[in-house]
């Protein structure tokens, strides 16, 4: 189940989130706004209903959560641009920083 967050989840939504995936959650993470959408099925999946919820395209990144390691991975086909980050991993360090704090602070539990 997709979520959009801007406050930390509740552990139904956590619960939600990993229908899908069962032991990790696809999100997209608008790092100007710092919120975030997980439980998609892909990233874009996350990223499209960020964009509608009026996020740019430009601050989006995607990244994994493995809420029982309490783990980022940074790698997502949504990071890839030819001339800011052409890899499927975020490049730069500032940016990961921000998907981080922003990914732990929604969605890690105490």
């Amino acid at each position: 189940m997709i979520h959009l967050l801007s406050e930390r989840a509740t552990d139904e939504q956590i619960k939600g989130m990993l229908e899908v995936h069962e032991s990790y959650i696809k999100v997209a993470v608008d790092i100007r706004r710092g919120v975030l959408v997980g439980g998609g099925e892909f990233h874009a999946d996350c990223e499209a209903v960020l964009i509608e919820d009026g996020s740019r395209r430009e601050n989006v990144w995607g990244a994994d959560w493995l809420p029982a390691e309490q783990v980022v991975r940074y790698a997502a086909l949504i990071n890839i641009r030819p001339r800011v980050n052409p890899n499927l991993e975020i490049q730069d360090r500032t940016i990961r920083q921000r998907v981080d704090v922003i990914v732990r602070r929604l969605l890690q539990r105490s």
